[in-house]
């Protein structure tokens, strides 16, 4: 009855139900996400892509607004039911483009920045994934999923769509693989490929017939499945496009090399790789303002997707390259470039925090200008910045400042009258000696309505990755302010192999899961009990997903003590067989060493599975059937183990999410279910 209670109250006019009380999942699941933020070419107003939650509907629906950079009432331009996205200016700045369906296929949009009818300016019969306009306007580059064979026909997206239009008598449903990849993330593939195409526009306005610029490429352009128009760019006089794409040939379930390619804006030659000489990955390229260099990521070491993103330098007149900033120790972001040439801008992990930082292109230093949280995106004007950012407390809004950093001003308010409502903890990071003498940061925070002479529960929250962190964000699915809201306090430690603190520390983790992780986490549950009193020991479940739930599956045989009980989501269960079923091969392969076959020791070393025995826990397992970074197969063997072993246990099977959950109503459920898990064994009556 209870949770039946809870969500009709999500349902009912926030008049009705608006009253002071401790955040919970209704609160997280409802706040509006405000996220790519877009400045105007004169700098004077925002553009930013907003999500609102349609909880009847269960999803979210985006929609795209403006609102003046000196602060002010942001405009709503496009209604919520289109669900656009991707917003961006046009040259003039008296229109924006953004991406939205019609007649159920991903089109391109525009729509008067003051507002006005929007209109789809291309009819193609395949989805639209993503688009760049060119510097002057007049054409755009964008991608679409074609199969690798049509690249050569002369109508591309004509060839795919009649080959995805399956005659009606055709019964069989058979997909025959060459090669994989065979499924990644959360969906099949079905033998397309993101292909780069550019088109021009009309005197109309429109969209005219588009022409491939991929070339014969047998790879994704962006890259699958979370690569947007960050991976390609023009060059400032529109003549070329910079791109990058993984090397397919090396074997694109263990290889991480990526590289770099110019091709002409007309379609009239192949591509020309311009980094074929690191064999690792190579990203983001950047095409200085005056055009004759070319910046981009690169990381060093093949096969590792967590190695460091280094800053380059590319001169195009003599292929000369050198990295800038050699000495910061630190995995650079996207970039982003100053109006006269002598600043990058970018983000990344640092300390618990994820700043945005400038570098001196001439001299490489690196100067932090807006801390204190998450900078979950930027765009840089000549004579401003603007800034989304969030912490612990606080949800993403957009800020302005100055070049500097300085002056930050919030410029939008969109969760104000849900967050006057609500009541969070306090938090406070600590650091303490961990593993081999090193020193690890974590944090507690404190339940809502925390009295100083009491001891309260505890929720100690395990990050994913492995190579990832718990940082000063907010979060919507592991977000520790949900767990306060329950009466919990919550611990969590940044230990080796998270980012943020060097890639030294970073790179730790890898062959050694655990190892040196547990170590950390031992040290750390231990210190953050002498420093905080008001953390009951006796009462705390440990709780993770990903490597956070193969951390927390590990800890059932090797240090289950403390523990009244365990949370395993998508958790690794059998790293030998997770070394064979994940999609993404060189994740395993790195991080044990090599192959399966070639070093079995490494999988074994560090394996769940042979310490069953010693599980004695209760344990709820959670996983998502549409997962295929960690395939349901592990979470129905954690299951069946503790079953077996006559352990107090429950699965919980999400048939539609994949490594995340992502539906308003599952969330809720997720949430409800790991809160009532969590208060069981934490309760008088489980002591």
């Amino acid at each position: 009855m209870k949770s039946l209670i809870a969500v009709f109250s999500l349902v009912l006019p926030a008049t009705l139900i608006a009253a002071p009380h401790p955040f919970e999942v209704k609160d997280l699941v409802m706040m509006d996400r405000v996220g790519d933020p877009q400045l105007s070419p004169d700098g004077r107003a925002a553009a930013m892509q907003l999500r609102e939650t349609d909880y009847a509907a269960n999803k979210g629906k985006s929609s795209i607004w403006t609102v003046p950079m000196s602060g002010g009432k942001p405009t709503r331009l496009t209604d919520a039911a289109l669900n656009a996205n991707t917003p961006r200016w046009s040259v003039d700045g008296k229109s924006l483009y953004f991406l939205a369906a019609k007649d159920d296929v991903n089109q391109l949009w525009r729509v008067d920045a003051g507002g006005g009818e929007a209109e789809a300016v291309a009819t193609l019969a395949l989805d639209i994934g993503s688009y760049k306009l060119s510097p002057d306007g007049q054409s755009v580059a964008f991608s679409v999923d074609l199969f690798p064979d049509c690249a050569t026909d002369a109508a591309p997206i004509a060839c795919t769509q009649k080959r995805l239009d399956k005659p009606a008598d055709d019964k069989a449903s058979g997909m025959l693989y060459q090669h994989g990849f065979v499924r990644h993330w959360d969906q099949w593939m079905d033998g397309r490929r993101s292909q780069l195409l550019i088109a021009g526009f009309d005197a109309d306005g429109k969209l005219g017939e588009p022409r491939l610029l991929s070339g014969s490429i047998d790879g994704d352009v962006p890259s699958k499945p979370f690569g947007d128009d960050g991976e390609y760019a023009f060059s400032p006089d529109g003549s070329t496009v910079y791109f990058d794409v993984r090397n397919v040939n090396a074997g694109e379930p263990w290889s991480t090399n990526f590289d770099i390619y110019s091709v002409a804006a007309d379609g009239s030659a192949k591509p020309v790789n311009l980094t074929a000489d690191n064999p690792a990955w190579d990203a983001n390229p950047l095409p200085s303002r005056d055009g004759r260099t070319l910046y981009y990521l690169a990381m060093q070491r093949p096969g590792f997707e967590a190695d460091r993103f280094a800053i380059m330098a590319l001169d195009l007149a003599s292929g000369d390259k050198r990295e800038i900033a050699p000495g910061w120790d630190r995995s650079a972001g996207a970039l982003k470039e100053s109006a006269d040439g002598k600043t990058l801008f970018t983000t990344s992990d640092d300390n618990g925090e994820h700043p945005l930082f400038a570098v001196d292109v001439a001299s490489g230093k690196v100067s932090k200008l807006v801390g204190n949280g998450q900078v979950a995106g930027f765009d840089v004007g000549a004579r401003a910045l603007l800034v989304a950012r969030n912490d612990l407390k606080r949800p993403t809004d957009l800020y302005a400042a100055d070049l500097r950093g300085r002056n930050l001003k919030q410029i939008t308010r969109f969760n104000a009258a849900r967050l006057q409502d609500v009541r969070m903890g306090d938090y406070e990071f600590f650091t303490f000696k961990g593993a081999a003498g090193a020193t690890v940061q974590g944090y507690v925070v404190k339940p809502v309505g925390f009295k100083a002479n009491r001891k309260y529960p505890v929720a100690f929250i395990i990050h994913g990755g492995p190579q990832g962190a718990m940082g000063n964000d907010f979060h919507y699915r592991w977000n520790p302010q949900t767990y306060a809201g329950q009466g919990f306090a919550v611990v969590t430690i940044n230990f080796h192999g998270s980012t943020g603190y060097g890639q030294a520390f970073t790179d730790a983790i890898s062959q050694d899961w655990g190892g040196k992780p547990l170590e950390d986490l031992q040290l750390g549950w231990a210190a953050a009990l002498k420093k905080y009193p008001f953390l009951d020991g006796n009462r705390a479940c440990a709780l993770g997903a990903s490597y956070g739930g193969y951390m927390v599956n590990w800890i059932a045989g090797n240090w289950n003590a403390p523990w009244k009980c365990l949370v395993t989501h998508d958790g690794v269960f059998d790293t030998r067989a997770m070394g064979y079923e994940t999609e993404e091969l060189w994740f395993s392969e790195w991080e044990n060493g090599g192959t399966v076959y070639d070093n079995p020791e490494a999988y074994e070393k560090f394996n769940p599975l042979n310490h069953v025995k010693d599980w004695k826990v209760p344990m709820l397992i959670i996983q998502g059937d549409k997962d295929f970074r960690i395939p349901t197969s592990q979470g129905l063997a954690a299951f069946n183990a503790a079953q077996r072993r006559g352990i107090p246990s429950e699965l919980l099977v999400f048939k539609d999410e994949n490594h995340w959950v992502l539906k308003p109503h599952n969330s809720v459920q997720w949430h409800d279910t790991v809160n009532a898990w969590l208060k069981r064994w934490t309760s008088a009556e489980a002591r």
